[in-house]
């Protein structure tokens, strides 16, 4: 019997021969192991991708693009973010240090916005209250929550490919997907930036005037959040995600940066924070959208999947809108200079449009900017404005 050695490619990961024979009657298919092969290569076709991790390899001069692990049928050409500022940094960075350009790529960065714009908020209402300015405090104010937004990315990133399930195939998270970095890295990173997350807690707990227990109860809480959103109870997948979002990325930060500069407890950052918490939560809710269906197929239980589209919909245009309507109202009341977050509105339509018409490539990447812009604006208001004419700041709360 004749036999035609040819290579067939079935995975990214994998590849086989297939041994093509000539129909002769006098060749017994038991006597020959090799023409089981073409059955094997078959059910392997079949069987789902192993989970064992491969590190791709990265030719010299080229950039990591998605798609191109084990996962197979994305587009190669895909970079491994859509935001283009993080993009640019990752290609400057790959100019004097590639292996830091993977872990710059791997903390998803360009997401910092959601906990810069509170701190930065926190410290503009403690600097109104007390008419003074610590930048160290500041500064180390600003690190710890940095390190722990970091670090709570990781998690995220190890878990979802961890629990393999089909919604990380569609994220932009493509770190461990396409073996750009080992789940060990990942884990050991995402363990240094909580180790130094703890350090700017306890030079934030040497500096502020505030008891050292209750700024170590505020930093553990921020933690604990960041973790457990996907890692241990995951509330990430039984839709108690977005609460722990809304909680997080808005109030807590906030009074975490105005209790550490100040050493006082106040309802003040927490009604300032309430803007900034369903801008933060609107980027969480469009990416769960995105992936509603391998959500689904995955079993993940989020708001999108719990409240169905029409709900889910309306449920996405009040989290865009009435922060814009807040500062509406209360800039007639108040000063003019808190109708400075209506600059971002332009951009809001642009996603509200691409939500709605299904529109929705880039649209991540948006929500990033958006959230960006109207956190940045906001704090900017409350800086400029006078302080007697900010509510609530005109005396000692």
């Amino acid at each position: 019997m004749t036999r035609t050695a040819r290579k067939v490619s079935f995975n990214s990961s994998h590849t086989v021969c297939e041994y093509l024979s000539s129909d002769d009657p006098g060749d017994d298919p038991g006597d020959d192991p090799d023409d089981n092969v073409e059955a094997s290569v078959q059910d392997s076709r079949e069987a789902p991708p192993r989970r064992a991790f491969r590190r791709r390899a990265v030719p010299p001069g080229s950039t990591p693009t998605a798609g191109d692990g084990h996962t197979g049928g994305h587009d190669p050409q895909r970079p491994l973010t859509s935001n283009r500022v993080g993009l640019a940094v990752y290609n400057l960075l790959r100019l004097f240090c590639p292996r830091l350009a993977l872990y710059w790529v791997a903390v998803r960065p360009w997401s910092f916005s959601a906990s810069l714009a509170p701190v930065a908020l926190g410290c503009i209402l403690a600097y109104k209250t007390e008419e003074r300015f610590d930048a160290l405090m500041a500064t180390a104010v600003l690190f710890t929550v940095l390190c722990v937004h970091g670090a709570g990315n990781l998690v995220n990133t190890y878990f979802d490919y961890h629990r393999d399930n089909d919604s990380a195939r569609r994220t932009e998270d493509r770190i461990l997907l396409d073996h750009i970095l080992s789940p060990d890295e990942v884990v050991n990173f995402g363990t240094l930036l909580y180790g130094l997350s703890m350090a700017g807690c306890m030079l934030v707990a040497a500096l502020s005037p505030a008891p050292s227990e209750l700024v170590a109860l505020m930093y553990f809480g921020g933690v604990s959040g960041s973790f457990l959103y996907t890692g241990s109870m995951a509330f990430k997948y039984v839709a108690v995600g977005d609460v722990v979002v809304f909680v997080t990325f808005g109030p807590v930060c906030t009074l975490f940066a105005f209790f550490s500069l100040t050493g006082r407890l106040s309802l003040l950052p927490l009604l300032y924070a309430m803007p900034l918490a369903p801008s933060t939560q609107v980027m969480v809710h469009g990416n769960n959208t995105l992936r509603a269906n391998t959500d689904r197929r995955a079993g993940v239980v989020t708001m999108p999947l719990l409240v169905g589209p029409t709900a889910s919909y309306f449920l996405f245009v009040a989290l865009l809108f009435v922060p814009y309507i807040g500062f509406a109202v209360v800039a007639s009341l108040y000063t003019p200079w808190l109708l400075l977050p209506l600059l971002s509105m332009p951009t809001a339509f642009q996603v509200e449009r691409r939500y709605r018409s299904n529109r929705r490539d880039r649209l991540a990447a948006k929500l990033v900017d958006l959230n960006f812009m109207f956190g940045m604006l906001y704090s900017v208001a409350c800086l400029m404005a006078c302080r007697e004419l900010l509510p609530g700041v005109n005396g000692k709360s």
